[in-house]
């Protein structure tokens, strides 16, 4: 959170990429640690885009609609065409789903527009430099991996979930053990019981992970190009190279920012239609 770099640019990008941090035990355990700054942004965006969507809702009129209930429904159109054009059956719990994805992965992603110290200079007014030097906070939820994997884990029992009510408890597991290779006879099919199920375990494992690792890396890398650019240009005479090129790679990653969120709804949508699907 320096408003500067201190200690060189290699100091300045590990400062920025430290989390504010509570530690739940003697700190020795991983798992037992939570990032403040990723819980609070995503929390406090997702009740942001529930408000705002809420609001929307109340106020909207069946007349001409005002340029905020058309821009809102502008992108409820948009979703539910992409669900409806990819999953063939009942959508009316399919849409909001996507719509909540796409829009609050939307808001955690474009933390990363917001000035890379604009924390630290808060920081730094009230308490001084010293403060902000030993205090840590990151403005984008997505590009922590607790973020992304806990997305990507609740992704992960909804497509079971969809998987079992369209099928059957006993016909999911019917399916993993006797698909994809088929046999008539019963010795057959118990040989090849196990190599279904592990080939069927791969294949859902892989989605969450694929989900979670995708949008990490996107977000985190266009972090650190932010931080790169943010501590390379940190003097008063390069400044205005600094601000060019933020500007420059800010615009660019505007398109990164929403296709990941696209991306992210997409794959959620097209898990859940494979998953209620019969072999």
């Amino acid at each position: 959170m320096a408003s500067e770099p201190q200690g060189g640019l290699t100091e300045y990008i590990q400062h920025h990429l430290h989390h504010n941090t509570l530690v739940l035990d003697d700190g020795s355990n991983p798992f037992m640690r939570l990032h403040l700054d990723s819980l609070v942004v995503a929390f406090a965006l997702g009740v942001l885009f529930c408000l705002w969507f809420w609001l929307k809702a109340r106020r909207a009129t069946a007349g001409v609609p005002s340029k905020g209930q058309a821009f809102v429904e502008m992108i409820v159109e948009f979703v539910d065409t992409q669900v409806k054009d990819t999953f063939h059956g009942d959508r009316r719990t399919i849409t909001p789903l996507a719509l909540s994805i796409f829009m609050w992965v939307t808001f955690m992603n474009t933390m990363d527009l917001l000035p890379l110290d604009a924390p630290g200079w808060s920081v730094k007014a009230v308490a001084g430099a010293e403060a902000a030097h030993h205090t840590f906070f990151r403005w984008v939820p997505t590009a922590d991996l607790n973020t992304t994997v806990g997305l990507s884990v609740a992704v992960f029992f909804i497509i079971i979930a969809h998987g079992m009510k369209a099928k059957g408890g006993f016909g999911f597991g019917k399916e993993l053990l006797t698909a994809p290779f088929h046999a008539e006879s019963l010795g057959v099919k118990l040989v090849l019981m196990p190599f279904n199920f592990l080939l069927n375990l791969v294949e859902y494992l892989s989605k969450p992970v694929s989900l979670a690792m995708r949008l990490f890396g996107n977000m985190y890398g266009g972090e650190l190009v932010f931080m790169l650019i943010a501590g390379l240009f940190a003097s008063w005479i390069s400044f205005v190279p600094g601000v060019l090129f933020n500007t420059a790679w800010g615009i660019f990653h505007i398109l990164i920012i929403l296709l990941q969120a696209f991306i992210f709804m997409m794959l959620t949508i097209v898990y859940i239609a494979t998953a209620r699907e019969h072999h």
